[in-house]
């Protein structure tokens, strides 16, 4: 990823909490020297030296066949806004976009053994809704077993993590905070989130 230097966002701590708040991203594969995609959300395990996502794809989903062969990218990219040139001190502006993305490298291990599968989704129904947990373990053994031929479960350990936060750094304080109040004002949840990182970054 092109990061310019005042847009570096480097602390390993920071960006594992930044995709384990904005967990829902994108795997890419190359197959045949094209990249193809999946959007999932993925359980993030840094409780060990390693940093293991875990997620699952449809049984029917090609693109399983091949996260095992060659290194594939997750993104993580939220939250993200439009900025307006208005909020600028001078009139020889333009617009520009403000976003934070996290970008995982790794290779993908499929999980065949059915114990260890039945584990990964254990991992995310506690990572994604803990309560959900007492429904499923009184689910009956035929409808889990059913639902768990129909996924492709996979462990994904990263082997380098890039991360850009572009939060108007490049602009003055003053400027800042009109782009905060802006955004601040709109009823966008995601815009808010973003002035938010804006706000903890001056």
């Amino acid at each position: 990823m092109f990061i310019p230097d005042i847009f570096k966002f480097e602390d390993i701590t920071e960006k594992i909490a930044f995709i384990k708040q904005y967990s829902f991203a994108s795997i890419i594969t190359v197959k045949d020297g094209l990249p193809i995609a999946t959007h999932l959300p993925f359980a993030i395990d840094d409780s060990s030296e390693k940093l293991i996502l875990t997620s699952h794809f449809a049984a029917a989903n090609e693109q399983a066949k091949f996260i095992e062969e060659s290194i594939s990218l997750i993104i993580f990219s939220e939250p993200h806004a439009y900025i307006s040139p208005t909020h600028y001190d001078k009139i020889e502006s333009v617009p520009t976009w403000d976003y934070i993305t996290v970008h995982a490298y790794g290779k993908a291990k499929i999980i065949t053994d059915e114990n260890l599968k039945y584990k990964a989704l254990e991992k995310m129904i506690m990572s994604y809704e803990q309560s959900y947990k007492e429904q499923w373990d009184n689910l009956p053994d035929k409808f889990k077993k059913g639902m768990m031929r129909g996924i492709t479960a996979f462990e994904f350990e990263v082997t380098d993590l890039q991360g850009q936060k572009k939060l108007s750094q490049n602009k003055s304080e003053t400027e800042r905070q009109r782009i905060i109040q802006n955004l601040e004002k709109n009823i966008n949840t995601v815009e808010k989130d973003l002035a938010r990182f804006i706000r903890d970054s001056i």
